[in-house]
């Protein structure tokens, strides 16, 4: 393999090879060896030294190592690789030090720049860097090394240094594999990224639309139906919604002979629905059904999940409760790392004592929402509201932050009176001082399997932290958004269909968008069907009485 590399490269990949070994030998020489040591002896130890003046700082700060970082860090945020380098050759020239930041800010800014320049002094600067005894390379040193690889169209270097992370020891990234993968992808190697994709798997290293869309674009340019359907099922189980570029990556394969071509004319009902029942519904998994031209376009569906444009009903997809009561667990124990553990703990006690409920409601979200200060009357229309709505006629918990109970809005006779009677009713819960009520209301709504009251899209900090695909199926089965306007208050319950990449029994395939929110502008989907497509005359009572 290696010997296919251009000649520089292979040098390069080399000489980082052997940089490496060096240096674990060097770090191994330095470890004290115990046997030789001296007996200690026993001194006093010497006083502290004065805190350093005020001016030593300033030299400090105004050093040729302090300035050269500071200008680096400037052209990075500008791509600015020219006057990168010519600050790198000042300080060649003047014998400054490089560390590992300063190196990386470069090796980052040539492979951000897509001209030979950058290519080739990036290596130049990379071979400075491995002969640096004092400089050992990191992730970031070797995913920009990638990337130059992939620049110069050499994937397989890029895979290269992948590999040489493994072996070092150095925690892969996504963007570790993105070079090698792409750049395979883009030059049609599909042994390459295949080779690419298992080494990610083994590595625990989880592909998101990106990856997946190049492998699907890949497949189709090669003709591949097999793995072009493993793919599209792969992105079925990682990504709920696809972007507009995967989208028409999927209309141009259904429109292909290929994928006309693809498929049987008949086969095994019931295996097809063993497949459905063990796959927990949405999808079979038994490859393409049935022959000839598919018929492809957008579509939207009603409010019962049926398509307008195959007439097929979508699916709801249920939710484990072993997976609901596990990840009920993990968010109360990343709560307690996150809050006061006295004050979580008091809140799973109270809510044991006060619930279950049938709704929770982020009361912040919803008594400011178009509003600039907080209105207790909005949030009692939607309290109200969830009431008549539950099946028990029960008041929802309301999650307060305690300073939306003192001052402000809430020191109005009304709006106390309102609090109080919430708080005697044993529905509502003031979270305290420096606690986050986003915990409270999310873990309330888990616990007790209930719907959730927000607009808030849970995408900051707080929900990545969460760090599973079981987050986003449950919130799409409990969120209730709301919209206020003119007209009043309305409330957008959770959809009785399952947003998310189906397959259906009969072999066709829907494909949710990113385009349109089902509340103000209806979901794009992309329709893949061997049917013929319904008149779009009919009414959606008439295509509903047809699917039962």
């Amino acid at each position: 393999m290696a010997a296919s590399l251009p000649p520089t490269l292979f040098r390069h990949a080399s000489l980082l090879l052997k940089t490496l070994s060096s240096r674990t030998r060097l770090h191994a020489s330095l470890r004290p060896n115990h046997k030789h040591l001296a007996p200690m002896t026993t001194s006093p130890s010497p006083p502290s030294p004065p805190p350093p003046p005020k001016s030593s700082k300033k030299a400090r700060r105004d050093s040729p190592e302090s300035l050269l970082r500071h200008r680096l860090d400037m052209c990075s945020k500008s791509l600015d690789l020219p006057s990168a380098l010519l600050h790198y050759d000042d300080a060649l020239a003047s014998s400054i030090p490089l560390n590992l930041h300063l190196y990386n800010s470069l090796l980052y800014l040539c492979s951000s720049f897509p001209h030979p320049l950058g290519l080739q002094r990036g290596f130049q600067i990379f071979s400075r860097m491995s002969a640096d005894p004092d400089v050992v390379p990191n992730e970031a040193t070797f995913t920009a090394l990638a990337r130059l690889a992939a620049a110069d169209n050499n994937p397989r270097l890029a895979f290269q240094y992948v590999l040489q992370m493994a072996t070092s020891g150095i925690p892969l990234k996504l963007r570790s594999y993105g070079p090698a993968l792409f750049g395979f992808c883009e030059s049609r190697d599909f042994a390459g990224a295949l080779e690419v994709e298992a080494h990610m798997d083994a590595s625990g290293v989880v592909p998101e639309e990106a990856e997946l869309a190049a492998l699907l674009k890949l497949s189709s340019e090669s003709g591949n139906a097999g793995e072009f359907y493993r793919i599209l099922h792969r992105m079925r189980g990682l990504v709920r919604r696809v972007s507009e570029s995967t989208a028409e990556i999927l209309e141009k394969w259904f429109e292909s002979d290929t994928a006309a071509e693809a498929g049987v004319d008949e086969w095994d009902e019931e295996k097809v629905r063993e497949g459905v029942i063990k796959g927990g519904g949405g999808w079979h998994g038994q490859g393409w059904l049935g022959k000839g031209r598919w018929s492809i376009g957008r579509t939207e569906m009603d409010g019962s999940g049926v398509c307008q444009k195959c007439g097929e009903r979508l699916v709801c997809i249920d939710i484990d409760p072993v997976e609901t009561d596990e990840f009920a667990r993990s968010l109360s124990a990343l709560a307690c790392q996150r809050e006061a553990k006295d004050d979580f703990s008091r809140f799973q006690g109270w809510l044991d004592r006060w619930g279950p409920f049938d709704a929770v409601i982020d009361a912040a979200n919803v008594g400011l929402q178009n509003q600039r200060d907080f209105n207790f009357y909005q949030l009692k229309s939607v309290v109200n509201g969830m009431r008549e709505m539950s099946p028990s006629k029960k008041l929802p918990l309301i999650v307060l932050h305690n300073r939306r109970v003192k001052g402000g809005p809430a020191n109005n006779p009304r709006n106390r009176e309102l609090v109080d009677t919430w708080r005697k009713a044993g529905v509502l819960y003031v979270t305290p001082h420096g606690s986050n009520d986003d915990w409270y209301w999310l873990y309330a709504a888990v616990k007790c399997k209930s719907l959730l009251v927000t607009n808030d899209e849970m995408r900051d900090h707080l929900f990545e932290l969460l760090g599973t695909s079981f987050f986003p199926r449950w919130k799409e089965k409990h969120q209730v958004r709301l919209t206020f306007s003119k007209r009043g208050l309305s409330f957008h319950m959770p959809p009785p269909y399952s947003i998310i990449i189906q397959e259906s029994e009969q072999g066709s395939w829907h494909v949710p968008t990113v385009i349109g929110d089902d509340i103000e502008t209806p979901r794009q989907w992309v329709c893949a069907s061997r049917n013929t497509p319904l008149d779009s005359s009919l009414t959606d009572a008439q295509l509903i009485e047809m699917k039962l």
